[in-house]
């Protein structure tokens, strides 16, 4: 009740408004003589409105301006009163305005009997080229007056066979009409109830709302048919490799009993291997009487990153780019980084990949290598929260391949501000999930895991697992794999034997989540730091081994047999062995496990989407940002392959979740 008393004579006044405009002059009287009756806040009364009474002196004051020649009082009051939008979007005002500047540039000459003024002359003819340069540009294709452009250029225009209709009264009158007409119905379009507005506005903001669902609606239905035929495609060639397979099984085990297959039956199978535009020419192509040479081309055809298939993008112009990604707009610094980081994870895996990854590294595309107080890295302390968010979306891409690690490394303040924002960003956010993730990745590398360890990043990571509901599959999954990758080293296992039974209860904890997928990454950190005598002695006071069996009852074989190995480590009596003391003095920084797994979750809810008109993705790049071609070959560093080891042992090396699920 108090909210509506404190608004109550307003909505009074609102009532009143549209009784009045809509002619309810009974009702009028009747809602004032009420409202004196109840004491209520008296609202206006009827008659002409404050509104009113200013539209009908503005009008007369257009109107005497437009007869007295008054061209600066004219446009002052024309331009505060007649809305920029109606001004710069509405046909007939523009076609208004036009006629009107003619009006007032000819209007010395048909008052000054032949002698006007040359200098106000001079001044208003200026005017007149000014206004046909900038806002009458407009209508320069419009033959009604492509004529009036050649104006200004005439010496004597009242003489000219084109222009002697202005100087006739009957222009000026027709022309003082249909001015009149526009103040009469602009004005009056001005004077619209307030609940009327009210109304209008937010059946406009549903209606909008809607509009823009239902192209979600239709984006998604267009994706998930996309989706629907790739699979189909996808589904029918496995088929057919498993129709194959089982034909040269079926042969390989004729010509095991003595016989013979014919070329025709092997062009038959290849043909079959390869996809329908090619079937033709490899039926032709292939001499099947010579040996090698089917599984040459078929080898050939699976190799990626061919470059007579798979064409390289065109080069960029990387000094505009990076000019723009810290001089531009926020919307263009985030829909450069998107687009960026596009072309990085959905160009093809090999030859198009590398080039793209290689010439943003030789064109120190992040700043990596420069030490500049504005640079594109800052971009991660940038205001805006999408720009943070597409930074470090870019960041984490770059991330995911070695070579992007390599040169992300290379700058010595990067790990320092990733960690800044992983602590200062929301833990809910698109921005904390990918800093979270490229930290991941980083901690591939043995200089960055022991920065990370130093900075006493494994106390922040058991705190943050300390309550898992408010984080997502991803922060989850990462979050415990960079646990384990930091616990791998031994200044990790001595940080965690610091906190043991903090460690202990959370890994505990972790051992029944859910989410089973980061049940590797939980068995891994277990079975590392339990290396640490003082950390198993935790583990047997708090009954880690009943705890443990009790998983035992409940997991697949796979985990079964980790579990077997953690509980062996558990009843282990070994003292720490002084290899594992000394490992963080090996130079192993040149060795990195060939990682190279982009996630679908780079791409995940993207937040920036194009208005119309506005360019986005490849086609921003390529209408804004072309550069001459400089791609060149470059030998791909040959990446440690990596050690593979059984999996019925908890990881022992440090691996990303991407990866580890491909593999």
């Amino acid at each position: 009740m108090g909210d509506i008393l404190a608004y109550e004579a307003e909505l009074l006044e609102l009532v009143r408004e549209y009784l009045d405009f809509a002619e309810f002059e009974e009702t009028v009287k009747v809602f004032t003589k009420e409202c004196k009756l109840k004491g209520k806040p008296l609202p206006k009364p009827a008659g002409v409105s404050s509104r009113d009474s200013k539209a009908l002196p503005v009008q007369k004051d257009l109107l005497a301006a437009f007869e007295n020649g008054e061209q600066k009082v004219f446009f002052q009051l024309w331009e505060e009163h007649i809305s920029s939008s109606l001004r710069d979007n509405e046909p007939v005002a523009q076609k208004l305005e036009f006629y009107l500047h003619i009006h007032f540039v000819t209007y010395l000459l048909k008052h000054s009997m032949g002698k006007p003024d040359k200098a106000e002359l001079e001044k208003r003819f200026s005017h007149f080229k000014a206004y046909l340069e900038t806002k009458g540009a407009a209508l320069s294709q419009t033959t009604e007056f492509l004529p009036f452009y050649a104006l200004p250029f005439v010496p004597n225009p009242m003489v000219h066979p084109s222009f002697k209709e202005l100087f006739q009264d009957s222009w000026t009158l027709d022309l003082r009409t249909r001015l009149e007409k526009f103040l009469s119905l602009t004005l009056k379009a001005r004077q619209t109830p307030r609940l009327l507005t009210l109304f209008r506005e937010n059946g406009q903001c549903n209606k909008e709302t809607l509009q823009h669902l239902h192209q979600q609606l239709v984006e998604s239905e267009h994706r998930t048919m996309t989706y629907l035929k790739r699979f189909n495609k996808m589904q029918v060639e496995y088929h057919n490799l498993i129709g194959v397979t089982a034909e040269l099984v079926d042969s390989l085990e004729a010509t095991v009993n003595g016989k013979m297959i014919t070329p025709e039956y092997l062009q038959s199978v290849c043909v079959r291997l390869f996809s329908n535009q090619m079937r033709q020419s490899v039926a032709q192509s292939i001499d099947f009487t010579r040996p090698g040479t089917a599984s040459t081309m078929l080898r050939a055809s699976l190799a990626p990153g061919k470059v007579q298939d798979v064409p390289l993008l065109p080069s960029l112009d990387y000094e505009k780019l990076k000019k723009d990604l810290i001089t531009g707009s926020d919307r263009l610094k985030a829909f450069l980084l998107q687009a960026l980081r596009w072309r990085l994870t959905t160009s093809y895996p090999g030859e198009q990949r590398d080039t793209v990854l290689q010439a943003y590294i030789s064109n120190d595309l992040l700043d990596c290598h420069s030490n500049c107080q504005r640079s594109v890295l800052k971009l991660l302390h940038s205001e805006s929260e999408i720009v943070r968010q597409y930074m470090a979306r870019l960041i984490n891409a770059f991330a995911s391949l070695a070579e992007g690690r390599v040169y992300l490394s290379q700058n010595p303040m990067l790990l320092r501000m990733l960690e800044e924002r992983l602590k200062a960003e929301d833990k809910d956010s698109l921005t904390w999930e990918n800093v979270l993730g490229t930290l991941q990745k980083f901690s591939l590398r043995r200089a960055l895991q022991s920065a990370m360890i130093k900075d006493g990043l494994i106390f922040w990571l058991v705190d943050v697992l300390t309550d898992t509901d408010c984080l997502s599959d991803y922060t989850l999954e990462y979050s415990v794999a960079l646990l384990m990758n930091l616990c791998l080293r031994s200044a990790g296992k001595e940080m965690c034997a610091r906190i043991a039974n903090h460690v202990l209860k959370v890994l505990s904890d972790l051992l029944g989540h859910e989410n089973r997928e980061i049940q590797p990454y939980v068995n891994g950190t277990l079975y590392s730091i339990l290396a640490i005598p003082s950390v198993r002695e935790e583990a047997r006071a708090m009954g880690m081994e009943e705890i443990l069996r009790c998983f035992i009852k409940e997991g697949n074989a796979e985990m079964i047999r980790q579990i077997e190995f953690i509980i062996k480590q558990l009843n282990s009596e070994e003292p720490l062995n002084d290899s594992i003391v000394s490992d963080d003095e090996e130079e192993e920084e040149d060795e990195e496990e060939d990682h190279d797994i982009m996630e679908a979750d780079l791409d995940k809810d993207e937040v920036l989407q194009p208005q119309l008109g506005e360019l986005a993705g490849e086609k921003l790049l390529t209408t804004e940002y072309l550069g001459i071609m400089t791609h060149t070959p470059k030998t791909k560093k040959k990446l440690f392959p990596g050690v593979h080891q059984s999996v019925d042992e908890p990881l022992q090396r440090p691996v990303t979740p991407g990866y580890h699920r491909t593999v």
